[in-house]
């Protein structure tokens, strides 16, 4: 149904000249009641009229409508482009028009708003990567100017702060090798070695290799129960050994002693294998869990710079995770545990 909104050029150019052919016809039939005349008079009219008008609304008009499509589109206008002003926008209800151009504006909000977000995320990595970055050189600084200040030949603290030092060092060297990793991760400048295998046997890897660590803090490494069946998953068998010790590494800096971490695997949908962690520790507040993944993020930046690492390492299992063209994601609850989990291909045939 047709209204004043969406009507386009020419359909308004007809009515408008209808309206006046009609009683400009019907006067000159009441002075001169020649029906022949009348009806040619309102022919002439109607067909003079619907050009003038047309032309006007196409020259005027619509030619103030071009430029603010060129405009939107910011470039110099292509023989296609050129062929839509010519021929296609003219067909367009100023509506339409109107409608393209809300669109354009609120795409630009958007583009706005996410340019925003990520200055915001900017300033915010820099002040974090600054803080990482300053906290082992300053510790080393200090050590080196200690020993060298004459604690150099006092051997009840030399030894013991160039250990110390050398701890330092060490988590300078792994924050820029996990920089390093990151933006490989994110450049997509690594490939991936996609093999098939067995999950379960990764995990148990994951698990062997970080059993010491677990003992201590007095934490059981499980496999949930009806989830023994192997499963075969086609992936990066070390970026994904990589994933899983990293989140069986977390589950334990920040678990309970004693607690538990269970592993399970589900086949989800005939195409991918679903990988869970799930641990009983203290959890994470909810206003967390959308920032989890993100560089330098931390829920309670005392305690994890306290328990080491870089926080980087769940936005790295992201990202790999992501290169696989798949998904990760977290639940947790205060006080109860919280879980991780992501999807991995099936085996790949052949």
């Amino acid at each position: 149904m047709l209204t004043g909104k969406n009507f386009s050029p020419q359909q308004l150019s007809a009515l408008t000249a209808l309206l006046l052919s009609i009683p400009i016809a019907l006067g000159i039939y009441i002075f001169k009641p020649v029906w022949w005349i009348a009806l040619s008079s309102f022919i002439v009219i109607l067909a003079g009229s619907y050009g003038l008008i047309l032309y006007t609304l196409q020259n005027f008009i619509y030619r103030k409508i071009k430029l603010v499509y060129k405009l939107i589109y910011q470039t110099k206008a292509s023989k296609r482009e050129e062929f839509y002003y010519k021929h296609l926008l003219p067909q367009k209800s100023i509506d339409e028009v109107r409608q393209d151009v809300e669109e354009w504006a609120q795409q630009k909000k958007n583009e706005i708003e996410m340019l925003e977000r990520n200055e915001a995320f900017r300033k915010e990595f820099l002040q974090n990567l600054s803080h990482e970055l300053k906290t082992p050189i300053f510790a080393i600084q200090g050590y080196v100017d200690t020993l060298l200040g004459g604690a150099l030949y006092n051997e009840e603290v030399n030894t013991r702060f160039l250990q110390n030092a050398s701890q330092n060092i060490g988590r300078l060297v792994n924050l820029v090798d996990d920089l390093d990793e990151i933006s490989k991760l994110e450049s997509g400048a690594f490939k991936l070695q996609k093999s098939n295998f067995i999950i379960q046997e990764l995990m148990k890897e994951a698990y062997e290799s970080l059993s010491l660590k677990a003992g201590e803090k007095n934490i059981r490494f499980m496999i949930k129960k009806g989830c023994e069946a192997p499963l075969t998953v086609y992936a990066d068998p070390s970026k994904i050994r990589q994933v899983l010790t990293n989140l069986l590494d977390n589950a334990i800096k920040y678990g309970r002693s004693p607690g538990i971490i269970e592993a399970s695997f589900y086949k989800v949908d005939g195409q991918r294998v679903l990988v869970e962690i799930r641990d009983n520790g203290y959890g994470i507040a909810e206003e967390h869990l959308p920032r989890l993944f993100e560089r330098f993020y931390r829920t309670d930046n005392a305690r994890s710079r306290k328990a080491g690492g870089s926080g980087l390492g769940l936005s790295i299992c992201k990202h790999i995770i992501e290169a696989h063209q798949q998904k990760m994601h977290v639940r947790s609850t205060p006080e109860v545990g919280s879980s991780f989990g992501f999807t991995l291909a099936e085996r790949e045939p052949g």
